[in-house]
């Protein structure tokens, strides 16, 4: 019958046996091709592997040489009901040879592990055999089956081409050799930068005895066009404090408007806590790649994830009925166990939210890949093994005297086989889940060796909710059903995380950590209240103390904080927590510095013959504001040139921290110079500080410097520059110096996320079990952009992997690369995975590719159409034209390997980005791999030259900043610049010793200290440049007694109380990246300006000789006191003129 021979040819292609009559008939070969339908659907991507196979079936329906190998051995009636088909084992080994390395690519397994009935690694002809049969037994008398096989690199006679290299591991040929580790860079066996650093040392340090005792360096005296600008400065700003003295009321009330209206800007504050624009610049390549991604495919999928132990330390020897060997099961395996498991599991499902009046169940925000013919919940546990009922758990199979099948019969069928629709136990139960897909072992189960499973010590259950990009009244419920999510159980050890835990742990963590913040700026208030004022004796307590001086100090700094964030708020912004947590620390070290420096220069100034008070506080600011004025603009420079970094955290806060920096600076030249000159009033008057309205008797009192200054002038300061300590200090310094530089770059690079939450976190456990248990690592999408042609050959061809399909297409590069032991090396494959192709000519044209994708998109996985059934494994893996006219971009999945760390997170990365690269090479089209937390670790393939390129422009602008304000002394400029780059330096090494990682935050405290190394330093220098003692050594001491006491009193003591405080935080992060950095920040600023710089410039400091002889008085001293007295003589006769612009423009007319 012509119909008969169409579907003997469909089946049977290649049979050809004349005229001779066959064994079958049309009935035959019907229930053979209904009865084969998922082994051919499953092999067909093999074309020798499938012939093979049906070779096989068609000799033992059609043949009419059946009596050669065939004995009928049961009858029922004229019927055969049972048959001995002999089959050679060359037959057989062919056949399994052609056929073990098929891949299931829906499933992410071999086909054989679904047609043999146990994992495919321990298939073999064999049991394949006796999987699809009764037994396999060797026999006499009878000729077996031993037809012509093809191996799978072959091709068929038919032109079908060889199988893949994805389904035929002989068809790939040679593996590229993985390129070796780079081995450590060693000199003589030592780590090199050890070596190098050591040797410059050495060899340093006999330059530099060398030069110590062999040469001293001379410079010459001259006029420079940089003392005429230091002088301009002194004169303007002289000016400028006594205007400010004079008039307090206008300057403080026009200070108090305009902080006022920068400061109502606040109502407009946003506060940023989305980590993805915190830490990834929208014009970077991952965050675009995230975009792109969620445009075409929607965000990625929302992790609900419990891994749960137990305590209970036993094992249970299960023995299979059939035999088989002992198979060891741990206890969180047992029945009892996974009954409550599955008890905790249940009452998850039937959890009840509350958003906005309305009930919200783990239903309406679930991944259901099958809805609406299937709306059950995607749920990655074991217990969908068996269907997630409590019945099906306890089903078995016996009698009462033996057990043959029960869950561990079950189980372990279940993890070789998960996609299997019915087990091969005499259970019969599906292995599917409820959910329509496979759960995979690696994904549900924890803590197992290789794939012995059934030791596995933890079970992980993954529940991945719906995400979405712009609703937020959708992703409102998610957020409230995740807050709900929190179980607990005697008898289990459960660790949990929700995509919301880590935000809400950090704001719980922010809001317990205000406590430690307020006592730690408490304690720096206090200090600061108590410590300005110079007490003469017991009697005078309240009327020289500047308690009052000192608040308004403090709130000077706040109002310029407050400023900053207003005008930055009006402009829209968005602030962050690092400017909130760190910027007042910042500005609050450097505006204290600058107000002992300005208030202990007052205490000790005498006040000259004739002059009054406004003259004398002018007098004292244009001494000390042009050091302010280097320091204050250096330090805002840095920040503002900190603006240029890629990152949004680090680009935020050196803009608000620039502005504040700045705006502190003009409001202690005007605002704190006007309550200086107040309170110094109040000080003469006798009334006391607080209360101004007491006043007390008229006393002498005999004016005597601070104990600090006293002790920095007569002790610390000429022991420092003793002519044996020097060397001593430098030598030390510069040991310091070497020993960072070699350890550089070993510091760290990443951000443990377990430092981000609080010690008492329950994500902490979730974080460690995560590392101890899990096998596989998160998803990897390589995504086909749009413009692909899919309707021609050579556009399937890219990207396939099956027969046919080019050696170097998408699927085969991920596939069979050396780079692919980053991944589980099979991928989700959405095209022509699963096309039968019968010969090369076979082209899925335009119209057909669209209507094959339709309906493989709308088939659910059933026992007739499972591997052509694509609904849950691709529906959201195509993006297809408006009206389905072609197809767009797609993605490939597959996964990464258990990343348990920021270098193993930053490898996947650059690894997963090389080889999207090659592939996009390979195939001409844009391909490129995306992850979910690429966007956050993309920062640290940079973050070394992001650190290099803020630290360097930022000393460059301290150069700059202070060689003109120095007076153009380009020396001293560099050595301003030589001691800070060394501060920064020494920060590394302290990092490397600390354990403190290079991220976006400690970058953010890298360029602050940048910052603040400027007030430990700047300072000193400028009392050095201006000194007029004979020597570097006399200079370096009187600058090091005037300028070191104010330091150390000021940002040294204020910074050192309040981050000792830091210590006591509950914040892993404060602890580390605040206190631990902050503490190094200041240590090392207070000992390289307080002992290293001092010594320095003793050695190398820029000298003008200002002396005409040993003993008589300088020019210099003698032109400052001439030019003091006519500039107070203009100053004087302020009042007579109507502005003070007139008499600002006669002293510099005057002057110059």
């Amino acid at each position: 019958m012509p119909d008969s021979y169409e579907l003997l040819t469909e089946l049977c292609p290649g049979f050809d046996y004349g005229n001779r009559s066959l064994c079958c008939d049309a009935a035959q070969l019907r229930t053979l091709k209904g009865s084969l339908q998922v082994p051919l659907q499953l092999l067909s991507r093999c074309p020798s592997c499938f012939f093979n196979l049906m070779n096989l079936f068609c000799e033992l329906t059609c043949s009419p040489d059946q009596s050669q190998f065939m004995n009928s051995t049961k009858f029922s009636g004229p019927n055969v009901v049972e048959v001995q088909y002999y089959v050679g084992k060359t037959f057989a080994n062919a056949m399994y040879n052609a056929c073990q390395d098929v891949q299931l690519p829906s499933t992410n397994m071999k086909a054989l592990s679904i047609l043999c009935g146990k994992d495919a690694k321990d298939c073999n002809a064999t049991n394949w055999i006796q999987y699809m049969f009764t037994s396999f037994i060797a026999v006499s008398g009878y000729t077996p089956m031993n037809n012509k096989t093809y191996a799978c690199t072959e091709g068929l006679e038919d032109g079908s081409g060889p199988c893949s290299c994805q389904d035929c591991v002989n068809a790939c040929g040679p593996k590229p050799v993985p390129p070796s580790p780079t081995p450590p860079w060693t000199v003589f066996g030592v780590d090199a930068m050890y070596f190098i650093m050591w040797a410059s040392y050495s060899v340093f340090l006999l330059i530099f005895v060398g030069v110590v005792l062999g040469t001293w360096l001379h410079a010459t005296c001259c006029e420079t066009l940089g003392e005429r600008f230091e002088n301009l400065l002194r004169v303007l700003f002289s000016c400028w404090g006594s205007f400010c003295v004079r008039h307090p009321l206008s300057v403080i009330l026009g200070c108090l408007v305009l902080v006022t209206a920068a400061s109502v800007g606040l109502v407009y504050m946003r506060i940023t806590t989305d980590p993805v624009e915190l830490w990834s610049s929208p014009s970077s390549q991952a965050r675009q790649e995230k975009d792109y991604f969620d445009e075409h495919f929607g965000p990625f999928y929302r992790t609900t994830q419990l891994i749960i132990t137990t305590p209970i330390n036993k094992t249970f020897i299960y023995s299979p009925y059939f035999g088989g060997a002992n198979v060891p099961f741990k206890a969180i395996l047992f029945n009892d166990i996974l009954h409550q498991v599955l008890d905790l599991q249940l009452a998850i499902e039937g959890l009840v939210a509350t958003d906005k009046g309305q009930n919200v169940t783990l239903q309406d925000i679930c991944l259901a890949p099958l809805a609406p013919d299937n709306n059950n919940c995607t749920i990655l546990s074991i217990l969908n093994y068996f269907q997630n009922s409590h019945s099906v758990l306890d089903h078995s199979v016996g009698d009462e005297f033996y057990v043959y099948a029960d869950y561990h019969s079950h189980f372990l069928y279940c993890v070789s086989a998960p996609a299997s629709l019915n087990d091969t136990t005499l259970l019969h139960d599906p292995c599917l889940g409820t959910f329509g897909g496979p759960v995979f072992p690696w994904l549900a189960l924890g803590g197992y060796d290789d794939t012995n499973y059934n030791n596995a010590t933890a079970l992980v259950i993954t529940f991945p909710l719906k995400n979405y990009l712009n609703d937020s009244d959708k992703l409102d419920k998610v957020l409230a059903w995740e807050k709900e999510y929190n179980y607990s159980n005697p008898n289990l050890t459960i660790s949990f995380n929700t995509e919301r835990s880590i935000e809400d742990e950090i704001n719980r963590e922010s809001n317990s950590d205000i406590s430690t913040i307020v006592v730690s700026y408490v304690i720096m208030f206090i200090y600061i209240s108590l410590s300005l004022g110079h007490i003469q004796s017991f009697s005078r307590l309240m009327v020289d103390s500047k308690i009052s001086l000192g608040i308004a100090g403090i709130f000077i700094v706040l109002a310029s904080v407050s400023s900053s964030l207003g005008i930055f708020s009006y402009a829209g912004i968005p602030l962050t927590l690092i400017v909130i947590e760190v910027i007042p620390f910042l500005v609050l070290a450097v505006g204290v510095d600058n107000i002992f420096i300005i208030v202990q220069m007052y205490q000790r100034d005498e006040r000259l013959p004739h002059e009054e008070l406004h003259q004398q506080i002018g007098r004292i600011l244009g001494d000390i504001a042009p050091s302010i004025l280097l320091s204050s603009f250096s330090e805002t420079l840095v920040f503002f040139l900190g603006a240029l970094s890629n990152m949004p955290a680090v680009r935020t806060f050196s803009l608000f921290a620039g502005l504040a920096v700045f705006i502190d600076f003009l409001l202690q030249i005007s605002c704190f110079v006007s309550l200086l000159g107040m309170d110094a009033k109040r000080q003469e008057e006798n009334r006391l500080d607080v209360c101004w309205c007491v006043k007390l008797p008229e006393r002498y009192e005999v004016k005597t410097d601070g104990f600090l200054f006293r002790f920095f002038k007569k002790v610390y300061a000429p022991f420092i520059l003793k002519e044996w300590v020097r060397p001593v200090v430098v030598a030390v310094f510069v040991g310091m110096l070497s020993f960072s530089i070699a350890v550089v770059n070993k510091v760290e690079i990443g951000l443990d996320q377990k430092l981000s939450m609080p010690d008492d976190s329950y994500v902490l456990d979730y974080f460690n079990n995560l590392s101890e248990y899990l096998h596989t690592g998160a998803p990897v999408y390589f995504v086909v952009e749009d413009g692909l042609n899919y309707s021609s050959l050579e556009g399937q061809n890219s990207v396939c992997g099956g027969v046919g399909c080019d050696n170097n297409s998408l699927v085969q590069l991920v596939y069979s690369r050396t780079l692919c032991i980053f991944y589980q090396c099979s991928c989700q494959i959405i095209l022509m995975s699963s096309v039968e192709k019968g010969d090369q000519s076979f082209i899925l044209i335009q119209n057909n590719l669209i209507l094959y994708f339709c309906v493989f998109w709308v088939l659910i996985p059933l026992s007739s159409c499972f591997s052509s059934s694509g609904h849950a494994a691709y529906a959201t893996a195509v993006d297809l034209y408006p009206d389905n006219t072609g197809v767009g971009a797609t993605y490939f999945m597959s996964y990464h390997s258990i990343l348990k760390d920021s270098p193993d997170f930053i490898k996947a990365l650059k690894m997963a980005r090389t080889l999207a690269n090659n592939i996009s090479q390979s195939i001409d089209h844009k391909v490129f791999a995306y992850s979910v937390f690429y966007v956050f670790y993309e920062q640290y393939l940079t973050i070394a030259h992001d650190t290099a390129l803020n630290l360097g422009v930022s000393l460059l602008d301290i150069f700059v900043v202070t060689t003109v304000l120095l007076g153009f002394e380009l020396w001293s400029a560099v050595i301003v610049t030589i001691t800070i780059a060394m501060i920064l330096v020494n920060m590394f090494g302290v990092m490397w010793l600390w354990g403190i990682s290079l991220n976006a935050v400690s970058l953010v405290n890298l360029v602050m200290s940048c910052g603040i190394s400027v007030e430990f330093c700047s300072h000193i220098v400028r009392a050095f440049s201006i000194s007029v003692k004979k020597n570097r050594v006399e200079r370096a001491e009187e600058a090091l007694a005037h300028m070191g006491s104010s330091v150390f009193s000021g940002i040294t003591l204020t910074k050192f109380g309040g981050i000792l405080i830091l210590a006591l935080s509950k914040s892993q992060i404060f602890q580390v990246f605040y206190f631990r950095m902050y503490l190094a920040i200041v240590l090392l600023g207070a000992t390289h300006g307080l002992i290293f710089l001092p010594v320095l410039l003793s050695y190398l400091g820029w000298l003008k000789k200002h002396s005409c002889a040993d003993h008589m008085i300088t020019l210099s001293e003698i032109a400052i006191s001439i030019r003091k007295k006519w500039i107070f003589q203009l100053q004087c006769n302020l009042e007579k003129n109507s502005t003070h612009l007139i008499c600002l423009l006669q002293c510099v007319y005057f002057y110059l």
